[in-house]
Order: structure tokens, then C-alpha cells, then sequence
């Protein structure tokens, strides 16, 4: 009987349990799932970075810690996790995101706000949006999330850049790496879309410089991480016009303050973190698939690069 210890919070507890149990059957695992347990009798952890288990070192048994979310940043530099972690990567996460990003792409792209939010009863021309094979969309980060949008947007005839730290192929889109890489996408993405991983090399890497490499007007779509994008810089961009939008659903601080600036600003959409949800129906069967892969000895999947920071 392996026993796996659920760390998160009570309404994680409630939306995992079942779901969790018919996937652990499924694979043709024993699993004591519980919410409290002696240290030394857990196999694995399935957790959430904010839940109560913050010291790992007491979990002499521990075999892994499979992660609920996909980012794992307030785990992978926790210097008592001495385990392989593994970060969520399953497909209602993917789908979720790129219904997300088509979405306000879409919404951008077509303008659609004005007529939206600017109903007054006066019959004014509207201006034609190009079609989506004339507006450029770049995404920061290719990974399963980046991927997933990428190619829902390719479906609908955007012409698609994407970048990444080290050189990927993703069919349809035009790849960017490194330095160089980062700059020419910049230089031909209308939209923006950020889904990037926070780690030291990526916070703030949309800064002013970055801002100022974008073309003018250009829109920014951030569904990834609050601290990719330096506040101060996107405001002032915004206020001189050079980013034309900016709809954001991640923030340094969340929620994010009433008096922060991007409640007012008329350029800017916030959301409240609903970008995509890791879904407990397709989530459990990632992680009794990392179970029963941990119990049998086969590579684990999704396993964090402690160094990479993912």
C-alpha cells in the first residue's frame, strides 16, 4: 500500500479526492490518499506550493512530490525538497489556456471593447480589423501551455512566432531562441502573449527596453506570471501609447491592490488569475500515472530542472 499525502487547501481537497481515487483504481494502484499522516510512512506528496507542507525534510520515505500546478516557483528552491518534483502538465491545463488566450486574442485582434464597453446610442463607422493572417502574434515561452496556444492560433491563420530559451520546432511556428531570438520576435509581434516560466532570467524580462523593441501600439496578452512584466514600464508605455492594450491575469501581488493603477487605466483588462485551472478529471490521471510510474522504477514525467528553474 503506497500512501500519498494531499497538501493543499480544503477545497483542493474536496475537488481531488474522487477524482484522485478512480484514476489510482484506473492505473491498478493502492493509494492511501489522506490529509494527515506520520512523515515517515509518505511515499509521495501531491501538493500545492502554498499548501501546509512547507518542510519536506521530516518525509524520510519521500519518493517525489507531484506538483497540482504548473509553475513551481516557491518549490524548486526549497532547499529542504530533496525528491525528484514534478510539475503539472496535463491536458485540461493546455486546453483551458488556449481557450483562454484564443479568446482575448481574438477579442483584441477584432477590437472588439469598443463596440463592448462604448455603447452611447450614436451610429459611428467602425474601423475594419485587418484579418488574422495580417496581425502577427508572438508568444514568450514554447512549452506544453505555449505549444497549446500556438497552435490553436496557427488554426485560425495568425501568423505565429514563438521563443524560447533553448531552440524548439513547433509546426506552424516560426521558432526564436536566445538573445537574438528574443529581439527579432519582438520586433514582429502585434500581440503579445506571455506564458513563460518566473525564474531569475525571466523576471521582468519585459521591461522598458523590451517595451520599446515592440511595435508601436502593439498589444500584450499575460496569462503566464505577474513579474515577467516590469509594472512601472508597461504603464508608462501605455500612457505614451507605444502598447496599445495590455490584458493581464497575473500580478506580483494577488490579488492585486484596489489602488493599483491598472484598475483605472483604459488600456488595461484585468483578470482575476481564471486564465486556466489545473481540471482534477484530467490532473489525477497525471499523477497516478507518475505513482505507478515511481512504483514500477520508470522515469517519472514532467520532472523540474532544479538549475533551469522548471
Amino acid at each position: 500500500m503506497v500512501t500519498a499525502l494531499f497538501s493543499a487547501s480544503t477545497e483542493r481537497w474536496d475537488a481531488f479526492k474522487g477524482p484522485l481515487e478512480q484514476a489510482f483504481e484506473a492505473h491498478g494502484l493502492q493509494v492511501n490518499l489522506v490529509l494527515e499522516a506520520t512523515p515517515g510512512e509518505v511515499d509521495y506528496i501531491v501538493c500545492a506550493p502554498n499548501g501546509p507542507v512547507q518542510d519536506f525534510s521530516p518525509f524520510t520515505k519521500l519518493k517525489a512530490v507531484l506538483n497540482l500546478w504548473a509553475g513551481v516557483e516557491g518549490l524548486v528552491d526549497n532547499a529542504t525538497l530533496n525528491v525528484p518534483l514534478c510539475r503539472m502538465v496535463d491536458s485540461g491545463l493546455s486546453e483551458g489556456m488556449a481557450e483562454w488566450v484564443t479568446g482575448h486574442v481574438l477579442r483584441l485582434h477584432l477590437g472588439m471593447d469598443t463596440h463592448i464597453l462604448g455603447q452611447d446610442g450614436v451610429w459611428r463607422a467602425g474601423r475594419i480589423p485587418p484579418l488574422a493572417r495580417d496581425r502577427s502574434v508572438g508568444i514568450l515561452g514554447l512549452g506544453a501551455l505555449g505549444q497549446a496556444c500556438a497552435q490553436a492560433l496557427c488554426a485560425l491563420n495568425f501568423p505565429v512566432s514563438g521563443w524560447s530559451r533553448s531552440p524548439k520546432s513547433v509546426d506552424g511556428v516560426t521558432c526564436y531562441s536566445g538573445d537574438t531570438g528574443f529581439e527579432q520576435l519582438l520586433c514582429v509581434a502585434d500581440i503579445l502573449v506571455l506564458l513563460l516560466p518566473l525564474t531569475p532570467a525571466t523576471h521582468h524580462i519585459l521591461d522598458a527596453t523590451a517595451l520599446k523593441a515592440l511595435p508601436k501600439g502593439a498589444m500584450i496578452v499575460n496569462p503566464g506570471r505577474g513579474p515577467l512584466i516590469d509594472d512601472a514600464a508597461l504603464l508608462a508605455a501605455l500612457d505614451v501609447g507605444q502598447i496599445g492594450q495590455a490584458t493581464l491575469d497575473v500580478f506580483a501581488t494577488e490579488p492585486l491592490p484596489p489602488e493599483h493603477p491598472f484598475w483605472a487605466h483604459p488600456r488595461v483588462t484585468v483578470t482575476p488569475h481564471i486564465a486556466s485551472e489545473t481540471r482534477p478529471s484530467t490532473a489525477s490521471q497525471v499523477i497516478a500515472e507518475n505513482i505507478r510510474r515511481g512504483e514500477v522504477g520508470e522515469l517519472l514525467l514532467h520532472v523540474v530542472d532544479r538549475n533551469a528553474g522548471y
